[in-house]
């Protein structure tokens, strides 16, 4: 049954926040527009931990803070609200939890908290991971079918699924992306095994609020356009253009942040905001 709270309370107006227009019915090709859709118009932020406070997963202060409020969200924001936006639109979705790779050292094992789903289009048979929260230039853009060595060209990107070995009961899959030195790239990896609502909250709230988590002292956002991938970690402004080509370049400040997440990554904060120096 599905609670009040696991509904979106307002699907014109996320959909028109990411820019979509089209024949509201659960199909592939939906889900591959909406999915990029979301993914070109609502960035990644974790302006909320920075400033002090974990972020609620309620779809209510979702809608008010990522559709209404000018600003973006991390994985649980943002697949939080997609998976609402999915269901009203008629797909079945299962949420799932994967661990992050990508810059892992050699044995290094990191826990699952990252949040992604499944959407199962009706008629098909095999659903497709579906993901608009990782805050990455190797993020999906679109959704690629749980296949194993289905690969997807999300256009610049390129994605593949790879089934991976590990000590467990159930079938570990890998999300990888082609990079630009022509090498396949790890992202993350996960199990099938459904996770609950719950189960984020409770991530959430780590990952917001241990000191030794890196998104509760340091400002990481990330917004794609067609023409480029803008990535802020502090103080560094990197742009990544579609064929590889990076540029760095040094924010002189906390007010200096601010200017750009607003000019560059369209993130509206109240008047008066200042980050932590």
């Amino acid at each position: 049954m599905t609670s009040d709270r696991d509904r979106l309370p307002d699907l014109d107006a996320y959909l028109a926040r990411i820019g979509w227009a089209g024949e509201r019915r659960p199909t592939a090709e939906v889900l591959r527009s909406v999915h990029r859709a979301h993914a070109l118009g609502i960035p990644f932020e974790n302006l909320d931990p920075v400033l002090g406070s974990a972020p609620s997963l309620a779809l209510a202060d979702l809608e008010a803070k990522l559709v209404r409020g000018g600003r973006g969200g991390y994985c649980y924001e943002q697949n939080t609200l997609l998976a609402a936006a999915l269901t009203a639109l008629g797909f079945r979705i299962t949420l799932l939890c994967a661990r992050v790779v990508v810059g892992a050292g050699p044995g290094e094992i990191r826990p699952r908290t990252h949040m992604l789903m499944l959407a199962g289009v009706p008629g098909e048979a095999t659903p497709y991971v579906v993901d608009v929260g990782f805050g990455s230039i190797g993020a999906l853009l679109e959704p690629i079918l749980l296949v194993a060595g289905a690969e997807l060209r999300d256009t610049p990107r390129r994605h593949r699924l790879a089934n991976t070995p590990h000590d467990g009961p159930l079938e570990q899959w890998e999300l990888q992306a082609y990079t630009a030195d022509g090498e396949w790239e790890s992202q993350y990896a996960f199990t099938l095994e459904p996770f609950e609502a719950p189960d984020y909250e409770v991530i959430n709230w780590h990952i917001a609020t241990n000191p030794r988590s890196p998104f509760a002292h340091r400002v990481y956002a990330q917004r794609t356009t067609p023409e480029t991938h803008l990535s802020l970690a502090g103080r560094t402004l990197t742009v990544t253009a579609p064929n590889g080509t990076r540029e760095e370049r040094g924010l002189a400040d906390g007010d200096e942040v601010l200017r750009v997440l607003a000019s560059d990554f369209g993130i509206r904060l109240p008047p008066g905001t200042r980050l932590p120096e």
